[in-house]
């Protein structure tokens, strides 16, 4: 069982799927929880195209609905994953919140809720040694996906990872 509870967005399981590392979030977390919301966005890049992984077929990604919709943020530019994840988060205080959405983000350091992002979870997975370097999947990541990284954030990531 994890040591806390993981609960993602639909970016990180997006742009991880699309770079071939998404079973980095089983190795690192064993079991990551995702709302519906999120389900339901990846469905729709799936139709629209994109390569998507397929929540109900990934035994170790559990798909849970916040129990508690009052806890949803009531911020309008805030999507539907984000605001179920957030809600999931809040939910389970110690929980860890993987979102990429710099909104979302915010919203989460404003309710004191631990998070991180795709790029995080790379790091860690070098750190613990699940990873051999992350310079090659933030190339992956700059030339498969609309993930948007500046340089000075991929120095800081590299850094983060010994890797500069």
């Amino acid at each position: 069982m994890p040591e806390r509870e993981v609960i993602s967005n639909t970016s990180p399981l997006l742009y991880l799927h699309q770079v071939d590392q998404l079973d980095l979030l089983r190795r690192l977390y064993r079991q990551v929880v995702v709302p519906p919301a999120v389900r339901e966005e990846l469905r729709v890049g799936a139709a629209q195209g994109f390569a998507t992984p397929d929540v109900d077929q990934i035994r170790w990604l559990d798909v849970r609905a916040p129990a508690d919709m009052t806890l949803l943020p009531m911020v309008v530019d805030l999507g539907a994953g984000e605001a179920e994840a957030i809600a999931l988060a809040l939910a389970a205080p110690g929980s860890l919140l993987i979102l990429d959405d710099r909104l979302g983000r915010r919203i989460a350091h404003l309710r004191a809720l631990t998070y991180t992002g795709t790029l995080g979870v790379l790091v860690k997975a070098r750190q613990e040694g699940h990873l051999a370097a992350v310079r090659p999947v933030i190339a992956a990541l700059q030339e498969r996906t609309t993930m948007r990284l500046t340089r000075d954030l991929v120095g800081q990531v590299l850094r983060a990872a010994g890797e500069e």
